[in-house]
C-alpha cells in the first residue's frame, strides 16, 4: 500500500496508479476507492484559503489526508492524467444545513464526488446544499 512506504517509493507507487486510470472502466471510481484507502488525518490545510493547499508533491510528500485534502488527492490525481487533462474540475464547500454537515466537493465534469464516501451522484442527485465557497481549479498544476 502506498501510504506506508517512503517518500520516493510513494511517487512511484502514485504515478503507477494514474497511469492505471488510462484503461480503467471507471477511473473516477477507482480513484475514490483508492484515496478512502488512506490513513485519515487531523485538518491539514484550511478548506477555505486555496494559499494553504498543498500542492500535489507537497500532499504526497506529508502524507497526511483529511475529508478536504483528500479531495485534492482525488482532483490531482485525475487531472494529471491524459485522460482527464482537458475535464472541468470545481472544488465546493457546502453545508447542509438539514444534516448540519459540511461537504469538500469535487465536480468532475458531470460527475461529482465527495458527497457519498465510495461514489459520485449527479447535480439532480445532489440535495439543496448552501455552497459558502467554489473554486475552479487552473490548468497549471
Amino acid at each position: 500500500m502506498m501510504f506506508f512506504k517512503k517518500f520516493e517509493d510513494r511517487i512511484e507507487s502514485w504515478r503507477e496508479f494514474r497511469d492505471s486510470l488510462e484503461q480503467d472502466s471507471d477511473p473516477v471510481k477507482t480513484t475514490i476507492e483508492f484515496w478512502n484507502k488512506a490513513p485519515i488525518s487531523a485538518m491539514s490545510c484550511d478548506p477555505f484559503d486555496q494559499n494553504s493547499w498543498p500542492l500535489a508533491w507537497q500532499l504526497i510528500d506529508e502524507n497526511k489526508y483529511c475529508d478536504f485534502s483528500k479531495i485534492l488527492a482525488i482532483y490531482y490525481t485525475l487531472k494529471l492524467t491524459d485522460r482527464f487533462k482537458d475535464s472541468y474540475f470545481e472544488i465546493q464547500i457546502a453545508n447542509d444545513k438539514k444534516e448540519h454537515r459540511f461537504y469538500y466537493l469535487l465536480i468532475v465534469d458531470d460527475k461529482i464526488v465527495g458527497y457519498r464516501y465510495d461514489s459520485t451522484v449527479t447535480r439532480k442527485e445532489l440535495p439543496n446544499l448552501w455552497i459558502n465557497q467554489s473554486y475552479v481549479m487552473r490548468d497549471d498544476i
